[in-house]
């Protein structure tokens, strides 16, 4: 089962594509610096790992462009608070908003 995350440009968010099939998305709001993770949808099954690839991928395309993260969605701001690298992308002014550690 073929299993891909794609940016959406048009719809501001990042999509995962399983089978050719949308099965979840992150959708984002840009500012000059920053980039809001507002919602997020999974479809497919939660137990598989599929919201960990899309937000993964989202995360690191993000990083790449440049861009601080702001957890917003509490699926986003929960995957972020496990892994560490991911924590150094939110601004530290915004770490104690979002219940991240400083």
């Amino acid at each position: 089962m073929p299993i891909e995350v794609r940016t959406n440009t048009a719809l501001e968010r990042f999509e995962l594509h399983i089978d050719g099939a949308i099965a979840g998305y992150a959708e984002y709001q840009d500012t000059a610096g920053e980039r809001a993770f507002v919602r997020s949808e999974i479809y497919a099954s939660p137990d598989r790992g599929h919201a960990a690839t899309l937000f993964e991928a989202a995360l690191r395309a993000t990083r790449a462009q440049g861009f601080e993260v702001l957890p917003m969605c509490p699926l986003v701001n929960r995957y972020i608070g496990t892994r560490a690298e991911h924590v150094a992308a939110v601004p530290s002014w915004a770490r104690s908003q979002f219940g991240l550690p400083l």
